[in-house]
């Protein structure tokens, strides 16, 4: 029997997954976790959570419904950031050249995330980034 989070099946000469990582494991919150009340809502912009997602790091600080692992790539010269997932959206912020946005969800041609681990959090799009960094 494998242990809980070992991988099942091998592929070729490809690498075993890290049993215990900061992603698959984050650090534990101290107590118990309860709903005693409404969750607590995050300022837009400053924290990369919305009302059905978050970043995988505010798992236990903040209740939604999905967590995700940030997929970094590369923002190309002249990306913008955006408070909404479409042309005419108000620009939060102007993105430097080479700079890394961590993907957190795509929809459409929309990516939402953050620029960097602890940058500002919007919207730009697909095409204004590169693959995987």
């Amino acid at each position: 029997m494998h242990p809980l989070g070992a991988p099942i099946l091998a592929f070729g000469e490809a690498p075993a997954l890290a049993l215990v990582d900061s992603y698959t494991s984050p650090p534990l919150t101290d107590g118990t976790l309860a709903m005693t009340g409404p969750s607590g809502s995050a300022d837009p912009g400053c924290l990369p959570v919305r009302g059905d997602l978050a970043h995988i790091k505010l798992a236990g600080r903040y209740f939604v419904p999905h967590y995700a692992v940030p997929m970094p790539h590369v923002v190309r010269d002249g990306a913008v950031l955006l408070a909404n997932g479409h042309k005419g959206a108000d620009v939060i912020a102007n993105l430097p050249d080479g700079a890394t946005f961590n993907v957190l969800d795509i929809a459409g041609a929309w990516a939402w995330g953050q620029l960097g681990d602890d940058g500002v959090v919007g919207y730009v799009a697909l095409d204004q980034l590169e693959g995987d960094r």
